[in-house]
């Protein structure tokens, strides 16, 4: 894997995006975020990835249990039933790992609750199958502040690179005048928190100078 030059930055065509157990038992007792904090990045950067037809898995494990995927995701992809699975470590399940390897991206942007469990095994599993990791730590958590931050230098030591959702999109984006443009300007004022805030105050201003 590049770590630096143009070669080391997302690009949509190498990507592919699997969220994993962002379910209602792993956001009870996460303490690492505030979990409306987590759903909201993770939202986003699902709704990023269908912008720049970025190829999302969805998976689940012991759901009978655990409780379906958050409404939010599943009604993104209505037509994809997650994955549910008994292995903790995702990338031990062949049917996730054959959609991955059949897509033939190896871009892979992982995120999971919990950070020191469920994303930290698949992501380092996953490097000694050649792919490229991206952790998305703002759209995953741990059962506490320590639990997530030893997990992402664990990851990183290992070959992994830390990224946040906004970061992800904009790398894909690269370019303001790529037709993508509309499609992350409605992600962010609907899931950028503060940026949506700002982008509003832009685009009213524009109105304004529009009508001048």
């Amino acid at each position: 894997m590049s770590k630096n030059g143009l070669d080391a930055l997302l690009r949509p065509e190498d990507s592919i995006l699997v969220l994993i157990d962002h379910q209602p038992f792993q956001f009870a007792t996460l303490h690492s975020h505030e979990p409306t904090m987590v759903i909201n990045n993770v939202v986003g950067l699902a709704k990023s990835a269908k912008v720049f037809g970025v190829p999302t898995v969805l998976t689940t494990v012991l759901e009978e249990r655990g409780g379906y995927i958050i409404k939010e995701l599943q009604d993104l992809f209505p037509e994809q039933k997650p994955i549910n699975r008994t292995f903790i470590n995702t990338w031990e399940d062949a049917r996730v790992t054959e959609i991955v390897r059949t897509s033939g991206r190896k871009q892979l942007i992982l995120a999971a609750l919990y950070t020191e469990i469920c994303l930290a095994m698949p992501a380092i599993h996953a490097l000694a199958d050649g792919y490229d990791v991206f952790i998305v730590t703002d759209a995953s958590g741990g059962v506490s502040a320590e639990a997530h931050d030893m997990a992402v230098r664990r990851m990183v030591a290992a070959g992994c690179v830390p990224i946040t959702w906004m970061a992800v999109m904009s790398e894909w984006q690269r370019d303001h005048a790529r037709p993508t443009g509309e499609g992350i300007a409605r992600v962010v004022a609907e899931n950028g928190g503060g940026a949506s805030v700002a982008l509003a105050w832009e685009l009213q201003l524009l109105a304004t100078h529009a009508h001048a």
